[in-house]
């Protein structure tokens, strides 16, 4: 027993003493005699009472035991993803292992102390049944389980989460970043840390199109372990049907392999590439043997405005190299000279519903020239444009996402477009501000090719870039490029700008190296500047069923278009796994592509089986006129995605894109134990990666990193009926005594 309200030694002294005395000379002298016992007996109830009172006064309290750490939760999260139904764990599965070692050592060594719960997780937290553990989970979600965990243990004290995994991880969210707001986390890991011996295809990805007859770039990159320097068989399928097959040799045991594969894809419809590796003996994983990608069919017909200064040879020929591409639809402006008042006239070739805007020359309405996908200003100087028709131009790359190209010599140098504008939108400056024509490092040029006066040279970016690609493989479009005749003249480029890329090189007087063609990225667009003259050489001094010239030109105009958006645009949605949400995007803008606010926007999709469904995409950015929805897709396949957007019930436009769900087994992707993901996940939650061999050290880690016990409770031993009752009794039997024998 304690004291709420203590006194010192020396005042419970004094009290004693004054309860005492009270109590004598209460009744020392009586006004009716009394014998010496009842005088005693009268006293000692008073000093009893008065005793009572004092003690009261100073709280006497009991103090609750802390609650003990058994009252604290134990997390333990049994991974059940297929992952952990390989069998590389000394030659038992993962999920075996993890059972017993979850039944047999971790739970009997934590439950005299803790509250253990036992939960498994894949594609979501459940309760741990009696039943064996089976690696069922098409995924796993080590994310969304410590999130689930937060809302599960709200309010209660975790001393720690226990998992037990092979660290694969298929969610979007890094685990360690969910980690870090709460309880320490004990992963043990489970599995080899090393590859058994397994083949898998890495990474498939399709890249921009050549567009030779629509050629696109497969980029494949695959792995052997274990199986030494044997070759390996690439086999490439367009929906299921074999169109490529290679054989690779590794140059090491699990080094990795990367082949380019050109194909073809359907012009109508999505095409699936599949990569895949036969079956070897003993492989550890097949599942990730193959692995897919999808390519969307090319759309509409990409729209361009040619814009020249002046008539030209140049020009021509790439007008007519364009207008004979059937995806390109080419508008074009020749200024020809001055009226009789001095005015400029034009000969302008577009389309009736276009031409209008283009009388002028170049379009004075910011939505007559987003109208386009990309624009090609040709020998086009500064005093061509107003300063708004400039700003036009430079926000249709910027806000529109439209491309830019701009050649000759006069819009590079002289009274071009040096300082104007349009030359920040450039990848390179248009005038030598460093007084030195622009050098390159031998490091970004192929050391077999001389750089000769007024021969294009590509360079290692360029060899790689679909603009310059006129040819299946690069070495092949290198030699292409070594064997162009060579072009009259270039104009002298200062440097590139940080982010842009040198995709070709020209030499120049007194052997300076200067830059033929640079692209960049600016905003929402892209940006590129062709700094030579006389490219019609190409085709008039090579034979006549040579096609380098028109092939160039037309990847240039593709390129330039292809990422162009329409006003109503989905956003490119990445492969998904069964059992995904995925986020559908869609930003819905006018024709002068202001973002609109108040549209409604539906979202059909196409599942695999035919099946459709149809879902409202709410407002989600006012200021981007992004509107957000999401779909679960259970089932593997392609899926295709269409929103449609309308204002006041008038239809602004319609966007498709195509989803490939389950082109990639990601559960079996790399099948080792990720040890270096439980290391992060367990420094950022403050717990410790553990081996099997050292999972006795949990209860010890446990209860070191286990919350504090709370301050023991006070309880008060006074405020009780029985104390009150004892009080009452006390001065009733003195009151009663004292009218008993005499007194009042």
């Amino acid at each position: 027993m304690q004291f709420a309200n203590p006194l010192p030694w020396w005042a419970v002294v004094l009290v004693a003493a004054s309860v005492a005395a009270l109590a004598y000379f209460a009744y020392v002298r009586p006004i009716v005699p009394l014998s010496r016992s009842r005088r005693t007996a009268l006293s000692a109830i008073r000093g009893l009472t008065l005793a009572l009172l004092v003690l009261f006064l100073m709280r006497p309290v009991a103090l609750v035991p802390p609650r003990t750490p058994r009252n604290a939760v134990v997390a333990v999260l049994a991974d059940v993803s297929q992952s952990m139904g390989l069998t590389d764990a000394g030659g038992r599965r993962r999920i075996d292992v993890a059972a017993d070692l979850i039944r047999h050592s971790i739970a009997p060594s934590l439950t005299s102390t803790f509250q253990v719960d036992l939960l498994t997780f894949g594609e979501r937290v459940e309760p741990d049944s009696t039943a064996p553990l089976a690696a069922r989970a098409r995924r796993t979600d080590l994310a969304g389980a410590l999130r689930d965990l937060r809302g599960r243990y709200r309010g209660r004290d975790v001393a720690g989460v226990v998992v037990v995994t092979d660290g694969g991880e298929t969610g979007r969210v890094d685990p360690a970043q969910v980690a870090q707001d709460g309880p320490p986390i004990f992963p043990i890991g489970i599995g080899s840390p090393e590859v058994a011996r397994d083949r898998e295809v890495v990474a498939v990805t399709a890249g921009d199109a050549a567009l030779s007859s629509s050629l696109i770039d497969l980029n494949v990159a695959a792995v052997s372990h274990q199986y030494g320097t044997k070759p390996i068989e690439l086999r490439v399928l367009a929906n299921g049907r074999l169109v490529d097959t290679r054989r690779v040799t590794p140059p090491a045991d699990g080094s990795p392999i990367s082949e380019v594969f050109s194909v073809t894809p359907e012009a109508a419809s999505a095409t699936l590439y599949t990569v895949e590796v036969p079956e070897a003996a003993g492989e550890l994983a097949p599942e990730n043997n193959r692995r897919s990608v999808l390519v969307p069919p090319a759309g509409r017909r990409r729209r361009v405005l040619v814009v020249e200064g002046a008539p030209g040879f140049d020009h021509t020929f790439m007008k007519r190299a364009l207008a004979a591409d059937p995806a390109i639809e080419v508008d074009s402006v020749v200024r020809k000279g001055a009226n009789e008042h001095g005015q400029p006239t034009y000969f302008v070739q577009a389309a009736a519903s276009r031409g209008p805007a283009l009388a002028n020359g170049f379009p004075t309405a910011r939505e007559a020239v987003f109208a386009y996908d990309a624009l090609i200003l040709a020998n086009v100087e500064w005093d061509f444009f107003s300063a708004r028709q400039m700003e036009i131009a430079a926000e249709f790359v910027a806000e529109r996402g439209g491309g830019l190209l701009v050649l000759g010599a006069r819009s590079l140098t002289e009274r071009g477009l040096a300082g104007s504008r349009l030359e920040e939108v450039l990848p390179v400056e248009l005038s030598d501000r460093q007084g030195s024509t622009m050098r390159f490092s031998h490091a970004a040029l192929d050391p077999d090719l001389p750089i000769e006066r007024n021969r294009p040279v590509l360079t290692r970016d360029g060899a790689r870039h679909p603009v310059m690609r006129l040819a299946a493989s690069e070495e092949e479009t290198r030699r292409t490029w070594a064997g162009l005749p060579a072009l009259s003249g270039s104009s002298p480029l200062g440097g590139a700008r940080p982010g842009a890329s040198v995709l070709a090189v020209i030499g120049g007087t007194g052997n300076m190296v200067r830059p033929l063609v640079a692209v960049q990225r600016y905003g929402r667009g892209r940006s590129m500047v062709f700094g030579g003259d006389a490219s019609w050489r190409w085709r008039m001094m090579l034979a006549s069923e040579d096609r380098t010239h028109e092939m160039f030109w037309r990847q240039v105009a593709r390129w330039l278009a292809s990422a162009s958006p329409d006003p109503v645009s989905i956003a490119p949605v990445p492969g998904a796994a069964p059992g995904d949400v995925v986020p559908i995007d869609v930003t819905a803008r006018d024709n002068k592509f202001a973002s609109i606010a108040d549209a409604a926007v539906t979202v059909r999709i196409v599942q695999p089986g035919g099946e459709v469904q149809e879902v409202i995409a709410p407002l989600a950015d006012a200021a981007e006129g992004r509107y957000a929805a999401s779909i679960r897709v259970e089932r593997a396949g392609i899926y295709r995605v269409t929103a449609q957007a309308r204002r006041a019930g008038t239809p602004l436009g319609t966007s498709e894109q195509w989803i490939l769900v389950g082109g990639a087994d990601l559960e079996m992707a790399d099948p080792k134990l990720k040890e270096d993901l439980l290391r992060r996940l367990a420094i950022a939650s403050g717990g410790q990666y553990l081996r099997i061999d050292r999972v006795a050290e949990l209860p010890r880690l446990l209860a070191r990193r286990a919350p504090p016990p709370p301050a023991p409770e006070q309880r008060d031993l006074w405020h009780n009926a029985w104390s009150f009752t004892t009080i009452v009794l006390l001065l009733g039997v003195e009151w009663t005594l004292r009218r008993r024998w005499g007194l009042r």
